[in-house]
């Protein structure tokens, strides 16, 4: 219970400079709320999971909710359901800084630590300075909640059992299968990052044994944390060709550009298509985390050398999952980068300070060993866990703390979602259509006398003005306009087209007076353009499930049903409990 108090007051003290200040506005800390945002809107039209993000691209939408991995967006949604939108990101981060410790805590009693190592290490692990520099400079808030399930897989992986039979090893499988899972439709990145980590521990374990079962167990929980997460994996990677997605890996987005220890600039080859502006935050990133790699690196030296004195048998997995953090973000690292498959959509190279900080601390926890300690040594333990934390608070508030622009914070983000909508994002930004060739204020219907009328070139940032030339007279009544449900009745004096407020995508489908047309003839804005008569014209806009997601949908029922069968364990009877069945079928025979 005190290792528990203890663990929540340093998780208390790390989120202490958002309690006084408000919520910092870090580069991803919008994508974020918007999701948050957006999937309580879709709830409340009665969309349990949506795939569309109907504000994005001001009001036209974008499929983000196919790509990107849904379990922060849903913890995300839950809290600002049940509390004002305002406190949602500073109960969002506590609940996660205090379920990775209680992860980690976990994990290192597992692997030999004594409580109250196992409890600092937690605590080390909560406060290690890349887990701030995600609240307080990035706001990466999915990466800070994968943390979570970053202990849990090593604890699955590394964990000595004298003997395991084979119903024990079953439910490992079954297990692993289920964090693997978490980490996928948690942050994709991090779930990179994790399935090279578990080749990693694998590895090293079944030299350590000198058998296969590390590498099949691990073998296992990948195909099954894969089938798990496949109703989501699957969709993500097939209708990647309806999209942009290349942009995720585009210039300053790229490994090469992300190696800690350099600075780039404008001129020199690669060229870099980006403002002045953005190289100059992005060196300054690239110089906090060159800061705390060094940092990461050092510490994790002199923990795998006290671990090493303690002979602790978790010492060389944890060792090596450390090298392999510090290695890959090192420049001389970017051919394993080049040659590795999809290791490169990990982005940055820096990223892999979310195994190198797990690493130190576990290795900290694993020298601390397992005897007993006296009292005054747990209360100077605690003591220097709080300051520890104190400590990193303090150079996150005044470092690395983000302050929020005009319309970047959480009212501002809440306002835009009722009003205008908000920008997209490049990569989801479904093909031909041009992200910045959409204004703000664009009609909910309008009918056109040609398909591509008013598609003019305009900066995102626009408003939109009409065109009185190219419109046709037009009654329109719009009866329906849900997130993935739009319909609408146009009744025209002449042909022409409507134009809607909605971004075509294949997963559209779109009828007139009953009848299934095709998406429409194709804008430059991407918006539908669907031609009509002159009468009346009942458009409906519905979203369809399709092929790959019925597919992904049949693989996680399958994956489902071996994890349960994996799982299952039989309830030992009692001693001295009858078997009834047994006892009825020998009163038949008699």
């Amino acid at each position: 219970m005190r290792g528990r108090l203890l663990l929540a007051a340093v998780v208390v003290v790390a989120v202490l400079p958002m309690t006084v200040r408000g919520t910092p506005c870090g580069a991803d800390f919008d994508f974020h709320l918007q999701n948050w945002l957006e999937l309580a809107r879709s709830w409340h039209d009665g969309v349990a999971y949506p795939s569309w993000d109907a504000s994005a691209n001001f009001g036209t939408g974008e499929p983000r909710f196919v790509f990107y991995p849904p379990v922060s967006r849903v913890l995300g949604a839950t809290l600002g359901i049940a509390m004002p939108w305002r406190w949602t990101p500073l109960v969002f981060v506590a609940l996660a800084l205090g379920a990775a410790g209680w992860a980690f805590r976990r994990m290192a009693m597992r692997l030999g630590a004594g409580e109250t190592a196992a409890t600092l290490g937690a605590c080390l692990y909560v406060a290690n300075p890349y887990l701030m520099f995600l609240i307080y400079e990035r706001g990466a808030l999915a990466e800070l909640l994968a943390a979570v399930w970053m202990p849990l897989l090593v604890e699955q992986s590394t964990e000595l059992r004298a003997q395991s039979s084979g119903t024990a090893e079953r439910r490992r499988v079954a297990a692993l299968g289920l964090v693997v899972a978490l980490l996928w439709l948690t942050d994709a990145p991090a779930a990179v990052m994790g399935c090279y980590l578990l080749a990693v521990l694998a590895a090293v374990r079944a030299g350590m044994e000198r058998r296969w079962a590390p590498v099949v167990r691990a073998v296992g929980g990948l195909a099954l944390g894969a089938g798990l997460a496949a109703f989501w994996m699957v969709p993500a990677v097939a209708e990647q060709r309806w999209v942009e997605i290349w942009r995720a890996v585009g210039p300053l987005m790229r490994v090469e550009d992300s190696f800690p220890f350099h600075t780039l600039r404008l001129t020199g080859a690669p060229a870099y298509p980006a403002e002045p502006g953005d190289l100059v935050y992005y060196n300054a990133v690239l110089h906090a985390v060159s800061w705390i790699v060094g940092a990461l690196m050092v510490a994790a030296a002199v923990a795998a050398w006290a671990a090493w004195k303690k002979r602790n048998a978790a010492w060389l997995p944890l060792t090596a999952a450390a090298g392999v953090a510090c290695m890959l973000q090192l420049c001389w690292s970017e051919p394993v980068w080049r040659a590795a498959p999809e290791l490169a959509y990990v982005q940055f190279a820096w990223r892999w300070m979310l195994v190198l900080g797990m690493a130190v601390a576990a290795l900290a926890a694993m020298a601390m060993g397992r005897g007993r300690w006296p009292q005054r040594a747990r209360w100077m333990g605690a003591v220097m866990a709080l300051v520890f934390a104190g400590a990193m608070a303090a150079v996150a508030g005044r470092i690395w703390w983000q302050p929020c622009e005009a319309g970047d914070s959480v009212p501002d983000q809440v306002a835009a979602l009722a009003t205008t909508g908000t920008e997209g994002t490049d990569e989801y930004i479904p093909t031909p259509a041009e992200q910045d060739a959409v204004p703000v204020g664009v009609p909910t219907c309008r009918v056109l006398r040609g398909a591509d009328d008013e598609d003019a070139a305009v900066s995102g940032d626009e408003t939109w003005t009409p065109d009185a030339a190219a419109e046709i007279p037009a009654d329109v009544e719009v009866t329906r306009w849900g997130v993935q449900d739009r319909r609408v009745t146009v009744t025209a004096q002449q042909a022409g087209f409507a134009v809607l407020r909605l971004m075509a995508y294949p997963a559209w489908r779109v009828t007139r007076n009953g009848a299934e047309l095709r998406a429409g003839t194709p804008r430059r804005d991407g918006l539908i353009a669907i031609p009509v008569a002159a009468g009346v014209n009942r458009i409906a806009v519905e979203w369809r499930t399709t092929g790959d997601v019925w597919a992904g949908r049949g693989i996680s029922a399958a994956a489902l049903a071996v994890t349960l069968a994996l799982g299952w364990k039989k309830r030992r009877k009692r001693p001295g409990e009858h078997d009834r069945n047994a006892d009825r079928r020998q009163s038949d025979i008699a």
